[in-house]
């Protein structure tokens, strides 16, 4: 069975950092594409980051771009988000999702919360 476990989430001041982690199990993690997506409260769901299967090739949303970083572990089937320079504007759940290659559904975590304010 697939599971998705988000931690690291939490309340900071504008200005801080926060890094978040995502913990597989369940699938084959190094044959799947990771990604972060975020909801802000009463918004849509948008996309935060993605890394490709061998940890090389990252893409990130604009609101993302320049301030967090996304990382993967295959050997600890782990996907973090570091996340600097945070503003009010990035609170929200944060959700990890696994996407096979070529496939248009993934699997979704539970969400973290990140609670941005002064």
């Amino acid at each position: 069975q697939v599971h998705l476990v988000e931690s690291g989430g939490g309340s900071v001041e504008p200005g801080g950092s926060l890094r978040l982690s995502c913990a597989a199990s369940g699938f084959i993690f190094s044959n799947y594409n990771m990604r972060w997506y975020r909801q802000p409260p009463g918004k849509e769901r948008e996309f935060v980051a993605s890394m490709d299967t061998t940890g090389r090739r990252a893409n990130y949303g604009d609101s993302a771009r320049g301030r967090f970083t996304i990382a993967r572990d295959n050997a600890k089937k782990t996907v973090d988000l570091q996340m600097n320079s945070l503003t009010p504007e990035d609170t929200a759940v944060y959700y990890c999702n696994a996407q096979y290659p070529g496939v248009t559904t993934g699997h979704w975590g539970q969400g973290t919360q990140v609670t941005v304010s002064s």
